[in-house]
């Protein structure tokens, strides 16, 4: 969850392109998608498209509070 929220705070914010920059595979990434959207970690833009509508993805302040959090205490760790 923390390297999905990481990606998305560093600027990709499609679902493949996320996948891609978490090295997982694709139903993995949907469920965490999922739940860090039904937490408020992450908010869904979807825009409309010829086909079917394109998700984006982007962090939230609750998001990036978590991504600090952990952040700083895996630097604690590695003192």
């Amino acid at each position: 969850m923390l390297t999905v929220l990481g990606a998305v705070k560093s600027g990709i914010d499609k679902p493949t392109r996320i996948m891609y920059a978490a090295n997982m595979s694709w139903n993995p990434t949907q469920k965490i998608l999922k739940k860090l959207v039904s937490e408020g970690h992450l908010d869904i833009i979807e825009e409309p498209s010829v086909q079917r509508a394109k998700k984006r993805y982007l962090i939230t302040e609750k998001g990036a509070s978590v991504l600090r959090y952990f952040r700083g205490a895996e630097e604690l760790i590695s003192i």
